[in-house]
């Protein structure tokens, strides 16, 4: 498995470089669901020892972007539609509902001027083209509030399924006519957030949440990333 095309890893960290290198691979759909990932090739591509490869494969494997299979070595693991549908979404508005109705009393000016900012450079991502950043600044939103709530098992869970809904954010960008509907869906949410009303605050993060539920452009409910 050669010629995908993937950056060479600097000599610090091999570890997590290895593992952002991989994932941003998954996430952006160069590697597919199926795709073996063997050890010796990824260390001849990305020009490192085949340990840091390892362990950024057990890493990923712990992140459910990688399975491992005895005698079979790895693969890349796909978002299904399903899995959004049945899984991932009711997920989100469980643990975020309640995260972020926790967080409402706590976030201060200086919270709602960060997440602005966290809008207002989702929509410099979206007008330039940047799937990847847009991806990263929706998680960056979500991640703020929750962490803001100071439950510490709603932020537990909520990194145990971020790279998958990650995965899913990278996955629908190309679905989205205009890239920018992302920011203006992040801003109205915000301004209710400003309201401090929490009856709405609830309604506006599940109405949020649902908005993925509407499968990419040509893919079908059991379709994989």
């Amino acid at each position: 498995m050669t010629g995908l095309g993937l950056r060479r890893v600097p000599s610090l960290s091999r570890r997590e470089h290895v593992a952002e290198i991989l994932r941003e691979a998954i996430t952006s759909g160069r590697l597919k669901p199926g795709d073996r990932l063997v050890e010796l090739d990824l260390a001849a591509e990305l020009g490192t020892s085949r340990a840091p490869i390892r362990e950024a494969l057990r890493q990923l494997e712990q992140e459910g972007l990688v399975a491992s299979y005895p005698y079979r070595g790895s693969e890349v693991l796909g978002v299904s539609q399903d899995e959004v549908e049945q899984v991932l979404v009711p997920i989100r508005i469980t643990l975020e509902r309640f995260a972020f109705g926790k967080a409402l009393d706590k976030l201060g000016h200086a919270d709602l001027d960060a997440l602005q900012v966290l809008v207002d450079d989702m929509l410099v991502a979206a007008r330039s083209g940047e799937a990847e950043r847009l991806a990263d600044l929706d998680i960056g939103f979500h991640e703020l509030v929750i962490t803001r709530s100071e439950q510490r098992h709603c932020l537990q869970m909520w990194k145990t399924i971020q790279p998958r809904v990650r995965a899913y954010f990278r996955r629908d960008a190309p679905a989205h006519s205009d890239p920018a509907e992302v920011a203006r869906q992040h801003q109205e949410l915000l301004d209710v957030i400003r309201s401090g009303d929490r009856d709405a605050v609830l309604d506006a993060v599940k109405r949020h949440i649902h908005i993925h539920l509407a499968p990419p452009r040509g893919a079908e409910s059991g379709d994989v990333a």
